[in-house]
């Protein structure tokens, strides 16, 4: 386990959408739920395996949105990524995950979401030296409107062609975080 990471115990998911901390859930390497942590104490050098998804949104014209992180973030700052990403709350399924994460990050309703990746899993360190150690799903979902996204969380964002997305990502991965450099060619040979 990862040095200043406070491990907390999983309880009821009455009890953990009473706390204002946002929880992950611990994997081990058969990708296993092991106990889950505050999302705050996970992000280090050290950080341990635990879950999380990625998801790409279309519009009615089948283009994908494409967002910058905002400045703030920890990591990745102001880098191009998929749409949205997060970690699904300890007793929260992915599809409810993927609806909340879009409004609280794009403020955006989705529909028709979709597994695409189910077993994607990276690594990738950050120049700030933070892990990012996920088990993360990738899914599709079709916008529902037009995004309003958060500052903290965008810059912002862009519709693209996914045959655009996937030259930029072959011929200039650094303008996109390592995870969607990863996901995009995966995704175009499904």
């Amino acid at each position: 386990m990862g040095k200043g990471i406070s491990v907390i115990q999983p309880r009821a998911a009455s009890d953990a959408a009473r706390t204002d901390r946002e929880l992950v859930v611990l994997l081990d390497e058969e990708y296993q739920r092991v106990g889950v942590a505050d999302k705050a104490t996970v992000h280090t050098g050290d950080t341990p395996l635990h879950l999380a998804f990625s998801c790409y949104v279309l519009d009615a014209d089948d283009r994908v949105l494409l967002t910058r992180r905002a400045l703030g973030k920890t990591t990745w700052p102001g880098v191009w990524t998929n749409s949205c990403c997060g970690h699904p709350a300890p007793e929260e399924g992915f599809e409810e995950a993927v609806r909340r994460r879009a409004g609280q990050e794009l403020g955006l309703a989705v529909g028709g979401v979709r597994s695409a990746l189910p077993d994607f899993r990276y690594r990738a360190v950050s120049a700030e030296g933070i892990v990012e150690n996920e088990f993360c799903p990738v899914f599709w979902a079709r916008a529902e409107g037009e995004p309003s996204p958060n500052p903290e969380e965008v810059a912002e964002y862009a519709w693209v062609e996914w045959a655009d997305l996937v030259a930029v990502a072959g011929r200039t991965p650094w303008l996109l975080s390592p995870w969607a450099v990863e996901q995009i060619p995966r995704l175009d040979a499904l």
